[in-house]
């Protein structure tokens, strides 16, 4: 009888956690002491922000991505709220936006310089006043531009329309009033047409939030749900809560049928949350623990069993929130495909975590890294309001690849071009790749390439892509604009690099096909 051990083929079976050395993180921060369920911590590309500890009222602070080290103690805050911050988050659109709520029933957006800080910010571009009690949670729309839901302990969900012109807003463009108590977690499908929610009733819904009917609602009584997550396009919810028993448990569901869950497992005795974070690109699932130092990573795939265990990122340092850095973050030549920000109170720090898939090759891995969400929106406020769905633009993590960077609208001279492709005007639902949008200024650029690229072989076009579009750059007159200038030659320097040693194999290949040839030449009139 012969052994046959089950063996799962995967890219991220070996997948591990790296904390970061002390000197990349955030030390002396003074992180919020509230008990409220929420991550408490946001990231982008440019910024970290993080809710503090405040006398008198609520604030929160926005670090710089690249100021690790020391937080100065006079360290300016964005404090314009009464009461407690409960929740912050990035526009995903904008790195230089960012939403927050608290206990004095408002939710506030606020622009962020694209410096440092000098003084404390202490108004908002704009005020929400919709909710009667304190609002304990904000999610961006993930495909259209400007549209904010909150959710509040009023029981109700609220639809913002921030494109209006009005700094203060009294009146959402939808209530959802379905829920008969406080909502503990919302979460979107990828196109953003159903929102998922967990409720203190015990109850997981899935609700259309422009119709604002209840498509599914179920509970389980051996399952307490608080927070439930949409698994990509799988058609598929993922719920973290209690047993019977009060242990950590986990589970996953139809979303057409929510009677029963599909897997059900018990993790352990702990008391504390666990968070769930799902990344559809690698199809990744991450269970995070609040109050212990704890990662667990699964891979989740359609069909039976549904859920893969990976293996679990352990720390002695117990964590009290989480921070999430998008993809076009990542340090994608270090082969990092997911990164936390975990924040750790009892050392007033913040510590990046990097999960890193092993790989001794130096160049860009394409198979670990599938084309991603883009830092623009695939349709207007409006648009979503009239009915229209779309799946996130693209966009490649590929050194080099345009579109990757979200930059400040109010800083550019010349807004962006709003795209009137015909999949647009006929609202169609594909997946759209960023790199087939182009801005007019892009294309005299690409007509002078033309000229020059025509008569060059094409290993060389490949070659001189970039460098032209570096130097035609203008002079960077900002700190900010300095680095990024850097940063995109240090790529293209980067890619030369892969340029030159793919030709160095060539080459050799080469000399050996003629070395072998010679001697094959040799042997044959030996014979004769």
């Amino acid at each position: 009888m012969s052994w046959n051990p089950q063996y799962r083929s995967s890219k991220f079976r070996h997948v591990y956690g790296k904390a970061a050395s002390k000197d990349k993180c955030y030390d002396c921060v003074p992180i919020t002491r509230n008990v409220q369920d929420n991550h408490f911590c946001t990231v982008n590309p440019s910024f970290i922000a993080v809710v503090t500890e405040c006398a008198g009222g609520g604030a929160f602070l926005v670090i710089p991505i690249k100021q690790t080290g020391k937080l100065d103690p006079h360290y300016p805050k964005v404090c314009g709220h009464k009461g407690n911050v409960l929740d912050i988050k990035w526009n995903p659109f904008n790195d230089f936006v960012i939403a927050s709520c608290s206990e004095d029933a408002t939710v506030k957006i606020w622009d962020i310089p694209n410096q440092m800080l000098k003084r404390n910010i202490t108004t908002p571009k704009k005020e929400l006043l919709g909710h009667a009690r304190r609002v304990g949670l904000i999610e961006w729309h993930p495909t259209a531009e400007n549209i904010l839901f909150s959710s509040g302990y009023d029981y109700k969900i609220m639809i913002w329309n921030l494109d209006v012109k009005d700094a203060v807003l009294s009146m959402p463009v939808k209530i959802l009033d379905a829920h008969k108590d406080v909502v503990l977690s919302m979460s979107f499908n990828t196109d953003g047409s159903l929102l998922a929610t967990a409720c203190r009733d015990r109850k997981i819904r899935v609700i259309d939030p422009r119709a604002g009917t209840v498509l599914q609602e179920g509970s389980y009584k051996s399952h307490r749900a608080n927070k439930v997550l949409f698994i990509g396009n799988m058609k598929k919810l993922f719920s973290t809560g209690t047993s019977l028993w009060n242990n950590r448990q986990i589970a996953l569901w139809d979303q057409n049928n929510l009677s029963v869950p599909l897997l059900e497992e018990d993790l352990d005795g702990s008391s504390g949350l666990l968070f769930p974070i799902y990344d559809s690109d690698t199809h990744m699932l991450y269970v995070v623990g609040k109050g212990d130092g704890n990662i667990r990573y699964y891979e989740i795939s359609p069909e039976k069993p549904y859920l893969n265990y990976l293996m679990e990122y352990r720390s002695p340092s117990p964590q009290k929130g989480i921070g999430i850095m998008p993809k076009r973050g990542l340090d994608v030549a270090s082969c990092e495909i997911f990164r936390f920000y975990k924040l750790i109170p009892t050392k007033s720090l913040i510590e990046p975590i990097s999960m890193i898939v092993p790989r001794r090759s130096e160049s860009y891995q394409e198979d670990i890294y599938p084309l991603t969400a883009a830092a623009q929106p695939a349709l207007t406020a409006q648009e979503w309001l009239n009915g229209i769905n779309k799946e996130p633009l693209l966009v490649s993590l590929r050194p080099g690849s345009e579109g990757v960077n979200s930059l400040p609208q109010f800083l550019e001279p010349e807004p962006l071009t709003k795209a009137t492709d015909v999949s647009q005007q006929q609202g169609g639902g594909g997946r759209i790749s960023l790199e087939d949008k182009q801005k007019p200024g892009e294309i005299e650029g690409s007509r002078k390439r033309l000229k020059v690229e025509e008569k060059l072989p094409e290993n060389e076009q490949m070659c001189l892509s970039n460098v032209f579009d570096i130097l035609e750059c203008p002079t960077p007159k900002t700190k900010s604009e300095l680095l990024q200038m850097y940063y995109r030659q240090q790529e293209e320097i980067r890619r030369l690099r892969e340029l030159v040693n793919q030709r160095d194999i060539q080459i050799k290949q080469l000399k050996l096909g003629i070395r072998n040839l010679c001697a094959s030449e040799i042997s044959d009139t030996g014979n004769y």
